[in-house]
């Protein structure tokens, strides 16, 4: 199977690339850190059929889209690449504008930009499999992470219209929504994430739900549970309970 992991140079993505790393597999890993890119080329090379690397960075869509024509055969494509503003308990923090866009151009339109080019290729071959990493912070925005809350609520609406047209072409779509994970993301988190995961265990979660085709896949339960018992109490009440534990 040949894959394509973008972010892959560090947490879930370089993660991603090991779980897949098998005699079997061709591996395609698109970041913009060079250094850490070859690291993991250089740990993987053996463990697989081959390792392609990709040095690009999501948010500059011309080079990004020019680099992907590259491809010319693929299996699969896990839109990993993500960024977060780090969840603070000072919700005063206003996110600059600048910060803003480049936060959704990473999270939202970078995975676009790539589907341009994939989705004809995938159309041709009458196959292909779309992997969208969310997370379960669309399905509640705090007042810490609203911008990214709305980006990957964003990303969760494209993946289901993605499902939808495509899906006559076999092209498979799995939706993500994993919670906490460790990785740089979290690590720019300041406060006690319930439920958190170690990363080699959410990655293995993550691989065996794209193994089962699982059109949206939703981690740890009882995460989802709270955060679904939130969403059915009355606005007024949850409103009260979201800022308390702000």
């Amino acid at each position: 199977m040949k894959i394509l992991i973008t972010g892959a140079s560090s947490g879930l993505g370089a993660e991603l690339a090991r779980q897949y790393a098998k005699p079997d597999n061709e591996l395609i890993l698109l970041a913009r850190r060079e250094d850490k890119l070859y690291a993991l080329r250089s740990e993987l090379f053996e463990l697989c059929k081959s390792v392609e690397v990709i040095i690009a960075d999501v948010s500059d869509f011309q080079p990004l889209q020019e680099k992907i024509k590259t491809i010319t055969s693929l299996d699969m494509v896990i839109l990993n690449a993500g960024i977060s503003l780090g969840h603070s308990s000072d919700s005063d923090n206003i996110p600059t504008i600048e910060e803003f866009e480049n936060l959704y151009r990473v999270n939202v339109l970078s995975n676009h930009a790539i589907l341009e080019v994939l989705l004809p290729l995938f159309k041709l071959q009458k196959s292909g499999k779309i992997v969208f990493i969310s997370s379960l912070a669309s399905l509640i925005s705090m007042p810490s992470s609203k911008i990214y809350s709305s980006s990957k609520r964003a990303l969760n609406a494209y993946a289901e219209g993605i499902r939808y047209k495509y899906n006559k072409y076999g092209i498979k779509v799995v939706n993500i929504l994993p919670g906490f994970i460790k990785s740089e993301l979290t690590d720019k988190n300041e406060f006690n994430m319930p439920f958190i995961l170690e990363t080699n265990v959410g990655v293995a979660k993550i691989v065996k739900a794209i193994k089962k085709n699982k059109r949206e896949y939703i981690f740890p339960f009882r995460f989802y549970l709270i955060i679904r018992l939130l969403n059915l109490l009355p606005s007024f009440l949850r409103e009260k309970i979201v800022n308390s534990l702000s």
